[in-house]
């Protein structure tokens, strides 16, 4: 199947059925890859232009080596056999390094296109993670991942035929034509060259005309993967509404899609490569009629004999492989554009939330949180968090409830700087998250999410997340203190242990666990905990509250909590209804006030005890 690349991706583009302007592509890409310098890299692209020139020359001069052999042959004078194999031998040899030189070529250019490849991934793929969640939370990830794959891939092509197309391929045409012309008349250079312009006529304007329904192809068969990636990526969902026939009729409609612009795609391929053999093939026939027509009179000089037919059939058939190759370049360079277009659309996007130019580090300090007028309102709602103002003393434990929607998760996410408050400003000891570099304020925040997604790696891999460069000591030290190092000992792989895509091969209290080791790891300046301890049974959750309570000693915690008995003892606790701050207070304050607290802390007091998964 045909990767295809996202429809939305990316801004919209001019002119739908176009691709982009080619000198436009090149000097996009040499901007991406960083050029191509550096000793080494000019030595290999010099040998691969040398080599490939070579290959066009002798492919046009080794078929009258065969045609003087030939003739010879024909001649029968004496010695004529041993004339005839020693120039058949040089014939051979002459097509041998031909086609050698161009493998040889290839060999030395494939560090140069791997390398460029990599350049150009890296740098969409880290561009991509630069941009803000909002993008991230509307796009497909299996679109969005074909759209740089296709990219990436089209780099290759497009770096060739630059190289070793363009260029070569006329200089092998002109000097065929030219072969042609002063050893055989000016009739067969023109022949020659009439068949290359009718071809080439036929080529781009067919391939102009085609290109919609290989964009059509590209964007349904995009579809399918993104519709693929998504429903195996909730396959826990999937199984749990016994909606398995459900998906499989989906992905089997949008494969049907996929197939239909496929057959429109194929259809007009065969049709164009029926016409560019028709033309081919009346051009090859026009020149061996000349030359059977001229050997038939008598020739139109001395040595014109039955071997250059012979010649010009091979000059024709040599000429018409560049020509199958420029046919070729041509429709893939179209295409290629439509692919890089995309992956440009995605360097395109432009951050919501970007470092301003003088952008400092977060300054070292002891961590005070200030929410001061902020107002925010998720895109496709009317309203979020309105006039919210608090401040999360250094040091000190700041809860934060409310019913559900009132506002707590998103406080979090503007504390992070996923998001920019519409109004108001979030400061860090005084120093406005706006001024500050991201990379700075986020390694200063640890957070310990409801739901810990894991990389589909081990489990050593997973808890090194919060520093990499930790120790195996300071690794077993943070998961003793999540609760987790017995755990990890008793597994048959230890520390090796594979968790499974996002995580999944663990309980949702070990998951939890190895998000409450990684933050520990980290020792972050200020700990955000979102129900950290939601999944835990009754005896765990009191082992990691307290290591948690250890852990935030001394540093600046937020906490979002939902049983409030988890928060009961916190400094302060900010309470939030529908994106305002409505009470604020320490628990036995709240009480006292008998308004919003005090009505969910009864209401939960009322329920029965909760009967909590054991791990």
């Amino acid at each position: 199947m045909v990767r295809g690349e996202h429809k939305a991706v990316g801004p919209a583009q001019p002119g739908a059925e176009a691709a982009p302007p080619l000198l436009r592509t090149i000097s996009r890409l040499m901007i991406l890859i960083g050029g191509l310098r550096g000793p080494g890299v000019r030595l290999r692209l010099w040998a691969s232009l040398v080599l490939t020139l070579l290959g066009k020359v002798l492919a046009v001069f080794s078929p009258l080596v065969l045609a003087d052999g030939i003739n010879a042959l024909a001649a029968g004078r004496d010695g004529a056999l041993q004339v005839f194999i020693g120039l058949v031998g040089f014939w051979a040899a002459l097509r041998f390094a031909s086609t050698a030189g161009p493998q040889l070529r290839d060999a030395i250019f494939q560090p140069i296109s791997e390398e460029a490849q990599r350049r150009a991934g890296t740098r969409v793929f880290s561009h991509v993670h630069g941009l803000s969640v909002r993008f991230h939370q509307s796009k497909r990830t299996g679109a969005v991942y074909r759209t740089i794959e296709r990219g990436v891939r089209a780099v290759d092509f497009l770096l060739r035929f630059l190289a070793f197309n363009i260029g070569p391929t006329v200089i092998e045409l002109a000097l065929a034509a030219f072969v042609l012309a002063m050893r055989y008349g000016v009739l067969f250079a023109f022949i020659a060259a009439l068949t290359v312009g009718i071809y080439a006529w036929a080529t781009f304007g067919i391939t102009e005309w085609r290109l919609r329904y290989r964009r059509e192809m590209n964007e349904r068969d995009t579809e399918a993967a993104g519709r693929a990636v998504d429903s195996l990526l909730n396959f826990e969902t999937v199984k749990s509404f016994a909606a398995e026939a459900r998906e499989s009729a989906r992905y089997d409609k949008a494969l049907a899609s996929y197939a239909a612009a496929a057959v429109k795609s194929n259809s007009s391929l065969v049709m164009l490569n029926a016409l560019q053999g028709l033309v081919m093939n009346v051009g090859l026939l026009g020149m061996v009629l000349a030359a059977g027509f001229l050997v038939a009179r008598g020739g139109t000089g001395e040595g014109f004999g039955p071997g250059d037919i012979t010649a010009v059939m091979l000059i024709m058939l040599n000429l018409y492989a560049p020509l199958n190759i420029l046919g070729f370049a041509y429709r893939e360079i179209k295409q290629t554009s439509i692919d890089m277009e995309k992956m440009f659309g995605l360097l395109d996007e432009e951050p919501d939330v970007a470092d301003a130019p003088d952008a400092s580090d977060l300054r070292a300090g002891p961590g005070e949180v200030t929410f001061a007028s902020v107002d925010f309102a998720h895109e496709g709602r009317d309203s979020g968090l309105a006039d919210v103002s608090f401040v999360a003393p250094a040091g000190k434990t700041t809860a934060i409830v409310g019913p559900s929607g009132a506002g707590k998760s998103t406080v979090l996410k503007l504390l992070f700087r996923f998001y920019d408050p519409a109004s108001g400003r979030v400061l860090i000891d005084g120093q406005d998250l706006r001024s500050v570099r991201q990379v700075s304020l986020r390694s200063a925040l640890g957070l310990v999410p409801q739901d810990v997604v894991l990389f589909n790696d081990t489990i050593r891999y997973n808890i090194a997340y919060g520093r990499p460069e930790a120790s195996q000591r300071e690794l077993e030290e943070a998961a003793r203190r999540a609760q987790l190092l017995h755990f990890i000992e008793s597994l048959p792989q230890g520390w090796d242990t594979r968790v499974g895509e996002r995580g999944l091969k663990l309980s949702g209290g070990e998951k939890q666990r190895v998000g409450i080791a990684r933050v520990v790891l980290k020792d972050p300046r200020i700990l955000i905990l979102d129900e950290a301890t939601s999944s835990l049974d009754s005896g765990t959750e009191a082992d990691v509250q307290a290591a948690l309570e250890e852990a935030s000693r001394g540093r600046t915690t937020l906490v979002v909590a939902h049983r409030l008995s988890t928060i009961a003892d916190a400094d302060q606790i900010v309470v939030l209804d529908e994106g305002r701050v409505v009470e604020r207070g320490t628990h036995v304050q709240l009480i006292a006030q008998e308004g919003l607290y005090a009505t969910l802390w009864k209401h939960q007091a009322e329920e029965p005890k909760e009967n909590v998964a054991a791990e």
